[in-house]
C-alpha cells in the first residue's frame, strides 16, 4: 500500500503574507491542492498532513476538499525532520508500507514523476529513494553528494555546503519514498548536530547507509517539477510555468489558442475540440466548455457550464450555464444560477443573476434580469429592470413567452407577465399582465405651450 506525509507547518515569510506558505495560490489554486492532487492521481490512499503556522486556515481547507486527509501539528517549527516525528502514529500504523514524503508548496511535482520513482524504489528494494533532479540554480536547496563511481553518499543542505559542494547542480527535490519500517528507523535516529540547530529529514539518507539499507535517486526527466516558492517571484514563476503547461496541453488537444497573452486556464477546466480562446481570458474552477466555441477576449469564467457553438466576449461567467448556440456581449455579467437556454442573445451592458432565460430570448443592451424566470423568444428592450428587491426581500418576476417587453420597463417584482404579452415602452409594471394583452402603464403626456418663454430656464436665455 503506498501512503503519503505531506509537509505544510511553515510560514512563508518571504511571502509577506498572514496566510500559511501552501495557501498562496497558483493560477488562484492553494499550491497545496495541487500536492494533493499529484499525490491521489499516483494512487495513494492514506495522506497525513502536517500543519503547522495558521494550521487552523490549512486543517479547515483540507476538510473541505477531503474529509479522509490525516493531519498531524508541528508547534515549534523545527526542520523537516521534526516535521515527520509529528506523524509517528501514522507512520507506525504503515510499517509495511510505502511512504511518500513531499512538501505542500511544490505544486509542479506530478503523479508521473512519483509513479517512476516509486517504480524505481521498489525494483531495487530501497529504503530510501529520494527524488532529484539536475538544475541550473541550485541556490537554496540540498546538493546530492555522491562518491567517484556515482553511489549516494549524503544530502547537504545548501547553508551547510561547502563552496565546492555548492557547485554540486544535481538537487534534492525534497521528495522521498521510505519503507516504512526504514523511516520509523530514521526519524528515531535524526538529532540537530547542525549550524541551524533543526532536524533535518534529509539526514535520514546517511543514517539509513549507515544501517545498510539500500539507497537510491530517481533523477526526474523534468527537472521544473522540483521547483517551489519562496517569495513573490519564484511564485510568479510557478504561475507561469503552470500557466505554460496548461495551454500548451490544450492546443495540443485541439483547442486554439493563437495568442496565449494573458491566457489563464485551471487544471480542471474541459474544452471541447475546436474551440477558440482569446487573449486575457480566465477561465478556472469546474468549467466545461464544449466545441466550436469563441471565448474571449476579455473574458472571466469560473464554474461554468459552456455548451458548443457560443460566444462570449468581455463577458464574466459564475457559477452559471450557457446552452448550446448561446452569444453573449460585449461586457455581460452571468451571475450565479443563471441558464442561458439554447439560442439566447445577451448584448453589451446586460446583467443576469439567479434567473432562467428561455430559448432565442432576446435582450440586446442595458438590461438586468434578475431573480427571474424568462420564457423562450421573449424581446427585452433596452433599459428594462426586474426590480427584485425592495429593501428587505428579494422576489421573482415571471415572463412567458413570446412576450416583448418595451423599452425602459420596470418589472416590480413578484409580478407575472404571459405569454406574448406586450408592454409598452416606459411603463413600470407591478400588477400581473395577461396573456396577448397590451400594458402601457405611464402617465399621460402633458404639453405646457410658451413654458420655456415664460421661465428661462437655459443659461443663454
Amino acid at each position: 500500500m503506498k501512503c503519503a506525509i505531506i509537509l505544510a507547518g511553515g510560514k512563508g515569510t518571504r511571502m509577506k503574507s498572514e496566510k500559511p506558505k501552501v495557501m498562496c495560490e497558483v493560477l488562484f489554486v492553494p499550491m497545496i491542492k495541487y500536492v494533493l492532487d499529484a499525490v491521489r492521481e499516483a494512487g495513494v490512499k492514506d495522506i497525513c498532513v502536517i500543519t503547522g503556522y495558521e494550521h487552523e486556515v490549512v486543517e479547515e481547507y483540507l476538510a473541505s476538499v477531503d474529509s479522509n486527509i490525516k493531519t498531524a501539528l508541528q508547534s515549534p517549527q523545527l526542520g523537516t525532520g521534526h516535521a515527520v516525528m509529528q506523524a509517528r502514529d501514522f507512520i507506525s500504523s504503515h510499517q509495511n508500507d510505502d511512504i511518500l514524503i513531499l512538501n505542500g508548496d511544490g505544486p509542479l511535482m506530478d503523479s508521473y514523476t512519483v509513479n517512476k520513482a516509486y517504480n524505481y524504489h521498489k525494483s531495487n528494494n530501497n529504503g530510501i529513494t529520494l527524488i532529484s533532479a539536475v538544475v541550473d540554480d541550485t541556490h537554496g536547496i540540498g546538493h546530492i553528494k555522491r562518491d567517484k563511481n556515482g553511489t549516494l553518499l549524503r544530502i547537504v543542505e545548501d547553508k551547510d555546503a561547502t563552496e565546492d559542494e555548492k557547485k554540486i547542480m544535481e538537487a534534492n527535490s525534497g521528495t522521498y519514498w521510505f519503507k516504512g519500517s526504514s523511516l520509523l528507523y530514521a526519524i528515531d535516529n535524526i538529532t540537530n548536530d547542525n549550524a541551524q540547530k533543526e532536524y533535518y529529514l534529509t539526514d535520514a539518507l546517511e543514517i539509513l547507509i549507515h544501517k545498510g539499507e539500500n539507497k537510491g535517486a530517481y533523477i526526474a526527466e523534468n527537472s521544473e517539477v522540483i521547483l517551489g516558492a519562496n517569495d513573490r517571484v519564484q511564485l510568479r514563476d510557478l504561475n507561469s510555468i503552470m500557466r505554460r503547461n496548461i495551454n500548451n496541453a490544450h492546443m495540443l488537444d485541439g483547442i486554439d489558442i493563437p495568442c496565449t497573452d494573458g491566457v489563464m486556464i485551471g487544471k480542471n477546466v474541459k474544452i471541447g475540440n475546436s474551440t477558440r480562446i482569446l487573449p486575457n481570458t480566465i477561465i478556472i474552477g469546474d468549467t466545461e466548455i464544449g466545441e466550436n466555441c469563441v471565448i474571449g477576449p476579455n473574458t472571466y469564467i469560473d464554474n461554468g457550464t459552456i455548451g458548443n457553438d457560443v460566444i462570449l466576449d468581455n463577458c464574466k461567467v459564475l457559477d452559471s450555464t450557457v446552452e448550446d448556440g448561446v452569444d453573449c456581449g460585449p461586457f455581460v455579467k452571468v451571475r450565479a444560477n443563471s441558464v442561458l437556454k439554447k439560442g439566447v442573445h445577451v448584448g453589451n451592458f446586460v446583467e443576469i443573476k439567479n434567473s432562467v432565460v428561455g430559448e432565442g430570448t432576446k435582450s440586446a443592451h442595458l438590461t438586468y434580469i434578475g431573480d427571474s424566470d424568462v420564457g423562450a423568444g421573449v424581446n427585452f428592450g433596452c433599459g428594462t429592470v426586474t426590480c427584485n428587491y425592495d429593501g428587505k426581500n428579494k422576489s421573482r418576476c415571471k415572463i412567458g413567452d413570446g412576450a416583448f417587453i418595451g423599452c425602459n420597463t420596470n418589472l416590480i417584482a413578484p409580478v407575472e407577465v404571459g405569454d406574448k404579452a406586450y408592454i409598452a415602452a416606459g411603463s413600470t409594471i407591478t400588477d400581473d399582465i395577461p396573456e396577448d394583452s397590451l400594458s402601457i402603464a405611464r402617465a399621460k403626456q402633458v404639453n405646457k405651450e410658451g413654458w420655456v418663454k415664460r421661465k428661462k430656464p437655459y443659461k443663454n436665455q
